[in-house]
């Protein structure tokens, strides 16, 4: 592996486990398969990013914006792959006072772009020959992005019954689309990273989720974001979550902050699970740093995961937060809720909102921010239906005007 000049400015020092930090790792190679010390039989531990804190720039937070991730390189891993201009989403006010932070304005219409400008970037640094991720949606769209932006091959597994737009994503660029059954995808990424020398973007391990330990970190330039724009660090963070890295990334992002002095507190953080899934909710209940839960039928098929992460755990519990579950009722009405305020969103993404609205609590001490995660133009069933001819008279125009709403 080569060490990466090209992102001088990053003051990232090593991979440390998540499971004990005083466990350290060089920072290259990204060690995707977990912490080899302290990573058990029975579980895979994910890795952390350490950085030089007492080097960050004191204009870091106070400079006029840059687009993209660039703005942030110091509390990044190096940034050796180009942008696109991922991050500077809008925060937005619903009538009640509730935040919307709209990730659905990133350059593939989700948040995951924050992760591959960050995971794509380390596998360029490594040298790796190309990149392997599974996904059943967003994730792949990005990854697929990202890579033809390095120019690096990506393979993607995905199902056979992705989204329209996702579809369309991976075809335009140019990615190698793999439909295999689900058992065989873990075992086929990890040769594909070892005999053929790609870098997994996304989870490898069996006994845990891990993922790429450089992924969440961009996820951090969410709550950087919103602290720019509150100014200050919110009450409360409401996110949908799956495999719980962007729910670690956000409470990282907020942590560092408040540690850099730049906030004097840290947001609680919130999880949202659909019910039929519900790993974190299930993980916390018993105590387990990791459990696999059985999946049953939803819409939200982007957070519909069956094993958790540690990294979900340590969000939750640090901040003082609390993961809760909802149906697929609650996400469809926060999604309404947001249509009818004209933001569009995939079903999964409407989670956190869902998870406010059904859970609370109302914070009073402060700001509170939901998380909405992709457009939705990502949904399954975006590309179904049509509309009905409407007679061109002017009774039928003025009876459809002033129709009640729904009908």
């Amino acid at each position: 592996m080569n060490s990466p000049t090209s992102a001088p400015r990053s003051l990232a020092t090593a991979q440390r486990s998540l499971l004990d930090p005083s466990v350290r790792h060089p920072l290259w190679p990204p060690l995707t398969e977990g912490c080899p010390v302290t990573s058990t039989d029975e579980i895979a531990y994910p890795l952390d990013i350490d950085y030089a804190y007492d080097e960050v720039p004191a204009e870091l937070f106070t400079r006029p914006a840059a687009h993209g991730l660039d703005r942030w390189a110091p509390l990044l891993p190096p940034l050796a792959a180009p942008g696109l201009g991922e991050g500077n989403t809008p925060l937005i006010e619903l009538p009640d006072g509730i935040w919307i932070k709209d990730e659905s304005r990133n350059p593939t219409w989700s948040h995951k772009d924050r992760l591959n400008r960050v995971t794509v970037s380390a596998a360029v640094a490594s040298g790796a020959r190309g990149i392997v991720v599974s996904s059943s949606g967003n994730h792949g769209a990005a990854a697929a992005a990202y890579a033809a932006r390095a120019g690096l091959p990506c393979a993607v597994f995905t199902s056979p019954h992705a989204p329209p737009a996702v579809a369309s994503h991976l075809r335009a660029y140019g990615a190698t689309v793999l439909t295999v059954p689900y058992e065989s995808v873990r075992p086929l990424m990890r040769r594909i990273v070892h005999e053929l020398g790609f870098q997994a973007v996304s989870s490898v391990t069996d006994t845990a989720h891990t993922g790429h330990p450089f992924g969440p970190e961009g996820y951090k330039t969410l709550a950087y974001e919103i602290a720019l724009d509150l100014g200050r660090a919110p009450a409360a963070v409401h996110l949908p979550t799956g495999y719980g890295e962007l729910l670690f990334g956000v409470a990282k992002g907020f942590q560092e902050l408040a540690r850099l002095g730049v906030t004097d507190s840290v947001p609680r953080m919130y999880a949202t699970e659909p019910a039929a899934a519900g790993a974190l909710t299930e993980a916390l209940r018993t105590g387990n740093p990791a459990v696999r839960v059985p999946v049953g039928p939803t819409v939200a098929y982007a957070i519909d995961c069956e094993i958790t992460s540690y990294r979900g755990i340590l969000a939750v519990r640090t901040t003082g937060g609390a993961s809760r579950t909802v149906t697929d009722g609650d996400m469809l009405r926060a999604c309404r809720e947001l249509a009818s305020l004209g933001l569009w969103c995939e079903t999964s993404a409407a989670a956190g909102l869902a998870g406010l609205r059904t859970h609370g609590p109302q914070e009073t001490e402060g700001p509170v921010v939901c998380v909405v995660t992709s457009s939705g133009y990502k949904d399954v069933t975006t590309a179904s239906g049509t509309f009905e001819p409407t007679p061109p008279d002017w009774p039928s125009i003025k009876a459809a005007l002033t129709a009640e709403p729904g009908h």
